[in-house]
Order: structure tokens, then C-alpha cells, then sequence
């Protein structure tokens, strides 16, 4: 059977980056950890590391190893906490994934009500890109993760999209743009500077079929898989850009820009994607209200 503690302490070594480090961590003398290392191998009938003069650098069976090891062991600390902390009256943990294609400010305007539940929950974000945050779900890292698109079917993860609503795209510019071309939207983009969401946005391919349907070629000076970074260099005055039109009032306030128009023909859609087939995290449950209250829902959803 695998030995754990021989697994912590290949573990530890790997992630500090080196025997001398993980003695400290542990306690325990080099020689201790080395011959615990070398007792390790010797039982898997692997090499672990290569020796680099003094340096130990993960082997391709290492980091393997080290890979499952990073899972156990990061999901082990967070049981501590929460069984360290919870009698004491500290708030659970609510664990949340939002992909990076999905705008900051909607992210905001579901979570917000979660926090103001009886319920006390400390929310732990977790922005990254679509396919990564689904395998942190699989091994239940996250509770939920918040999308704009259902969970691809090409991706091996057992889990469930609910629809938590959709709203019309706007069009956000700075004052002085918005002067320039905010006469005779939508027909005044054509040619203007714009700023386009990254590859991995829904909206996207949404937007561009719109453009060419309206027969509208803007001038695409940039394009962001981060939508924040777009903001901020939309608040700069570097061009037009897109944004749910349920969060315009926000948009108009945090960054000073100005709406140009909007159109119904873009729909941006927000999902809750959960390994539950029905949702029942209190927390969960209060971002589906949350979005019923600020996001339009097909009927049958």
C-alpha cells in the first residue's frame, strides 16, 4: 500500500524546493527526509528526481506523483481549517469558480447576495479559464462555477448547466468617444475603434455574426480574454467596447463611460454549472435569485 508519510514528505520537498527547505517546514533533519525520499522510491520502484548538482528537479514520474499529491494534500489542509475553525463560529466557506470570460461586474451582482444570507459564508473566488475550473469542480475544490456558456460536452466531467438568466448587449464608450460615434448607433461603428473579448467569450461569435448581418466593420484595436483588463483600457479611451446591459448603470459609474446604444440581437447567457442535478447550496440557491432579479429567464428555465 502507499505510505502517506512518505508521500507528505515527497510532497513537501517538491512544493518548497528542496530537502533543506522541507526540513524546516517539517522538523525533521535532511538526512531524516532523504532516507524517507529514497525509502519512497525504493516502494513505487520509481525515481522521483533528478539530481541537478544540488538540486532536485521533478522527473516526468515525479510530477505524476506530485500532481495527486497536490490534491490530497491542498484538499486535507482545507478540511483542517474548516473543522479548526467552524465550532469556534467562523463562517463556512463557499467556493466559487468564474470563468475569466465572464465580466467582473456580473460576477459581483450575483455574489453580492450570498454574503447576505443568516449564513454566514466567507466566498473564496477562483478566476480562471473554463476547462481548468471544471476539473477543480470534478474533485470538489469548488461548489459551484459561474459561466457564459454551459459546460462543453467535449470536457470529461460529470456536471450539470443551469441557466441563470441572459440580457441584451450594450455598447460603452468614454465621453469623448461617445460624441464621435454615438450619433446613428449602430451604423456609427463602422470603422471605430473597438475593443473585442477574447476567443474563449461566448458573446463573441455573437457579436461578430451581428456585425457582418448589420454590414458594421469596426476597427478592432485590441482583443482581451480578461474582462477587466478590457475595461480598463476601454475607461482609457482606447475604443468602444460591449457589456451586458443589465450592469450599465454600474459601468457608467466604476469607469465614467457613457452608453452608445444597445441591441437585442446579442444575448449574453450566464450559467451555474454544479456536480448537483439540482441546486441546494443556500449559497447557491441565493445567486439563482440573484440573477432572477437582475437577468431575464426564458420561460421552461
Amino acid at each position: 500500500m502507499l505510505n502517506y508519510k512518505h508521500l507528505h514528505y515527497f510532497w513537501v520537498v517538491a512544493k518548497t524546493g528542496g530537502i533543506n527547505h522541507a526540513s524546516e517546514r517539517l522538523h525533521l533533519t535532511p538526512q531524516t527526509i532523504s532516507g524517507q525520499i529514497s525509502l519512497f522510491e525504493e516502494g513505487l520502484g520509481y525515481k522521483l528526481f533528478n539530481r541537478i548538482g544540488r538540486r532536485l528537479e521533478l522527473n516526468d514520474a515525479g510530477r505524476t506523483v506530485f500532481s495527486y499529491a497536490d490534491q490530497m494534500f491542498t484538499l486535507g489542509e482545507e478540511l483542517e481549517e474548516v473543522l479548526r475553525f467552524r465550532p469556534g463560529g467562523r463562517p463556512l466557506q463557499f467556493r466559487v469558480g468564474v470563468a475569466d470570460a465572464v465580466p467582473k461586474t456580473i460576477a459581483y451582482l450575483l455574489l453580492e447576495t450570498a454574503l447576505k444570507l443568516p449564513e454566514q459564508f466567507r466566498i473564496v473566488c477562483r478566476e480562471g479559464k473554463l476547462d481548468r475550473l471544471l476539473g477543480d469542480l470534478a474533485i470538489h475544490r469548488l461548489d459551484i462555477v459561474i459561466a457564459d456558456s454551459p459546460m462543453p460536452t467535449n470536457i470529461d466531467v460529470r456536471g450539470y448547466s443551469h441557466l441563470l438568466g441572459e440580457c441584451d448587449t450594450s455598447f460603452f464608450a468614454t465621453p469623448a468617444l461617445a460624441k464621435q460615434y454615438k450619433k446613428g448607433f449602430p451604423r456609427s461603428l463602422d470603422g471605430a475603434p473597438f475593443l473585442m473579448p477574447g476567443e474563449d467569450a461566448a458573446v463573441r461569435p455573437r457579436l461578430l455574426r451581428w456585425f457582418d448581418k448589420e454590414k458594421i466593420r469596426p476597427n478592432i484595436t485590441g482583443e482581451f480574454d480578461d474582462g477587466a483588463l478590457l475595461n480598463a483600457f476601454g475607461e482609457a479611451g482606447t475604443g468602444i467596447f460591449a457589456a451586458p446591459s443589465a450592469v450599465a448603470a454600474q459601468l457608467a459609474k466604476q469607469l465614467g463611460v457613457v452608453q452608445l446604444g444597445q441591441t437585442d440581437a446579442v444575448i449574453e447567457q450566464f450559467f451555474a454549472i454544479s456536480v448537483e442535478r439540482r441546486l441546494t447550496h443556500p449559497a447557491v440557491l441565493a445567486i439563482q435569485s440573484a440573477a432572477r432579479e437582475n437577468l431575464i429567464i426564458q420561460p421552461g428555465n
